[in-house]
């Protein structure tokens, strides 16, 4: 049995709502509980001359609901235009750690000002402004993933 074949089945037990199943063949006993919002596998090996690794994996279950903004609160962002990520990778907000920061909150902006750095693959590219106005929210701390289309900053166009 390889590690394909184990998160398949994985997989098929965390779609099925059942709690536990064991599996048992000639040199491998596989053992899947699933319960209390995490999938726990356990993985003995009988035969000396094959190791497969113990392996725990979690499946991901619906979160509760995240609260609803409020009315006021979301009125408010809908009239800032929104810079997003072009990219996956790792946003920097300032170009070297001796450098100051590209842009604070209350920075003014106008197109084509770079307003942070996102290193992808070893390459840090340079993500400028396509607006011009002043920034009024950082949405992305320092040196943290970001995913494509990820929102980093709030820019007030007026």
């Amino acid at each position: 049995m390889d590690l394909k074949e184990i998160q398949n089945l994985i997989k098929f037990v965390a779609k099925s709502g059942v709690s536990e199943v064991k599996l048992e063949m000639e040199d491998v006993k596989v053992t899947i509980r699933t319960g209390a919002g995490k999938t726990e596998t356990t993985i003995l090996q009988q035969a000396p001359i094959a190791q497969i690794p113990v392996t725990q994996a979690v499946v991901p279950t619906p979160l509760a609901e995240a609260p609803v903004e409020s009315a006021s609160e979301s009125d408010e962002d809908s009239k800032y235009i929104v810079i997003k990520s072009p990219i996956i990778g790792t946003m920097y907000r300032k170009s070297a750690p001796d450098k100051p920061v590209f842009v604070e909150v209350g920075s003014t902006i106008n197109v084509g000002d770079t307003v942070c750095v996102i290193e992808a693959m070893k390459l840090f590219n340079e993500i400028e402004s396509e607006v011009s106005g002043k920034i009024v929210k950082v949405l992305v701390d320092d040196a943290s993933p970001v995913e494509f289309d990820q929102p980093l900053f709030l820019v007030d166009p007026s």
